[in-house]
C-alpha cells in the first residue's frame, strides 16, 4: 500500500470545544453548578483548557513521528537507520576537462590535484587527480569537481568553464568539454520516506524489479523515476529519468552503471546497462475562448491558460511511460477559466515504459470572448 492511501491517525483529540465541554462537566459534576459565561471560575479554566489543548497536540505529534507517512527531519532518519538507509547527502556537480600544453617536451609534465578553474563568477571546479603528460604529449582529459556542493554546480555548457584560477607551468588552457552534472542538494524528506518504504526490496539477491529501482533512486536524490526492463533473459535495461522530466546527463549514467553492475548489487548472470529514455515527440497547437462575461478577468486567464499549457507540459514529461493525454490539457485549460477549447494536437498515443513525451512546438491562441 501507497503511504498516501493510509488512514489517517489521531492519537489524542485535540477539538477546542470538546476540551471545553468535557471540562465544564467535570467540573459541574465536582461543584454541582454549572459556571457561568463571565464566571471567573470558567475564565480560569479557560486558561487551564489551553495547556491541555497544547499538550494534547504536542503528544499527538510526538506519537506521529514513530510512524513512517508522519515522521520529519531527524525522526524519519531514525526510522530509516532500521532498515538501513541513510539520507543522501549534498553531493558536487563534476564535468570532463581538456588540458592542453603550450608545447611538446621531451619529459613528463604533471599538473597537480587541485588545481581550479571556473567560468568567472566565483563557482570553482578542482581537478580530481594528477594529470601526467608523457614526453611529446599535450592534450589529456580529466575529470573535474565542483568545490560547492549542490546544484549550484549543474549546467555549465560545454566551453564555459574555461579560465585557469591556479597558473601552472606549461599548461596553456583548460576547458571542460562535457555539460556539468550530477550535484544534488541534500535529500527531501519526502524522497527519503519513499526511500524508506521501499527498501525491503534491497534486500533480494535475486534481482527483482524493485531492487535495481531502490538502488537507482539510492544513486541520486535528483532521479524521480525509472524504468527497468529486460528485453530478454538475463538482460537488463535502465532507464533513469532526473526531476522536472530532464534528461540524465552521461555523469549521471556513468553513476547508476557503477552503482549496478558492483559486485554485492548485480546478480552474477544479469547484464545491465543504463540508457537515457526514448524521446516521443508531439506538438501542442491548440485555441480558446472566454466567456463574455469574464472580460474584465480575461487577461488573467489568458496568464492562467498560458500557464496551464506549461503545466501539462510538465506533468506530461514527468513519468516515463505517462500517455499523451489530450483529455489532461482540456481539463487543465477549463479549470483556468477558458469557456471553450479547439484542439488540433496532441493527439492520444499510449507510451511504453521507457519513452518519455517531449513537446517539439507549442501554440495556444486566444482567440477573443464569446457569448455564455
Amino acid at each position: 500500500m501507497k503511504l498516501t492511501e493510509m488512514p489517517s491517525l489521531t492519537f489524542a483529540r485535540a477539538d477546542p470545544e470538546e476540551l471545553d465541554a468535557e471540562v465544564c462537566a467535570t467540573v459541574a459534576e465536582v461543584l454541582g453548578r454549572t459556571p457561568a459565561r463571565a464566571d471567573p471560575l470558567r475564565l480560569f479554566l479557560r486558561g487551564v483548557e489551553n495547556v491541555i489543548l497544547q499538550t494534547r497536540l504536542l503528544i499527538d505529534e510526538c506519537a506521529k513521528q514513530n510512524l513512517l507517512a508522519y515522521a520529519t527531519g531527524d525522526n524519519l532518519e531514525h526510522l530509516g537507520a532500521l532498515v538501513g538507509v541513510e539520507r543522501v547527502q549534498p553531493v558536487a556537480a563534476v564535468c570532463t576537462m581538456r588540458l592542453t600544453l603550450s608545447t611538446s617536451r621531451a619529459v613528463a609534465t604533471i599538473i597537480p590535484a587541485g588545481i581550479r578553474f571556473t567560468a568567472g563568477d566565483q563557482i570553482f571546479f578542482a581537478l580530481d587527480d594528477d594529470v601526467i603528460f608523457l614526453a611529446g604529449e599535450t592534450v589529456k582529459e580529466c575529470s573535474a569537481t565542483c568545490l560547492t556542493v549542490g546544484t549550484v554546480g549543474n549546467g555549465y555548457s560545454t566551453g564555459e568553464i574555461a579560465t585557469i584560477v591556479d597558473p601552472q607551468p606549461f599548461l596553456q588552457s583548460a576547458i571542460n568539454i562535457t555539460e556539468s552534472d550530477g550535484g544534488s542538494d541534500i535529500e527531501t524528506d519526502d524522497a527519503l520516506r519513499e526511500r524508506i518504504h521501499e527498501a525491503p526490496e534491497k534486500f533480494s539477491t535475486a534481482g527483482p524489479t524493485g531492487a535495481y529501482k531502490w538502488h537507482v533512486f539510492n544513486t541520486s536524490p535528483l532521479i524521480s523515476d525509472v524504468a527497468i526492463v529486460s528485453p530478454s533473459p538475463g538482460k537488463v535495461d535502465v532507464y533513469p529519468l532526473l526531476v522536472g522530466g530532464e534528461m540524465p546527463s552521461e555523469e549521471i549514467i556513468n553513476a547508476v552503471d557503477a552503482v549496478l553492475n558492483d559486485r554485492s548489487i548485480r546478480p552474477l548472470t544479469d547484464w545491465v546497462t543504463v540508457k537515457k529514455p526514448v524521446e516521443v515527440e508531439y506538438k501542442i497547437d491548440c485555441e480558446f475562448v472566454i466567456n463574455k462575461s469574464e472580460q474584465t478577468s480575461a487577461a488573467a486567464i489568458e496568464q492562467a491558460a498560458e500557464q496551464a499549457v506549461q503545466d501539462y507540459i510538465l506533468w506530461q514529461r514527468s513519468k516515463l511511460g505517462r500517455d499523451i493525454n489530450p483529455s489532461e490539457l482540456i481539463y487543465r485549460l477549463r479549470a483556468a477559466g477558458v469557456k471553450r477549447v479547439y484542439l488540433r494536437h496532441p493527439e492520444f498515443r499510449a507510451l511504453t515504459d521507457i519513452e518519455l513525451a517531449i513537446p517539439t512546438e507549442i501554440r495556444a491562441a486566444y482567440m477573443g470572448l464569446e457569448a455564455d
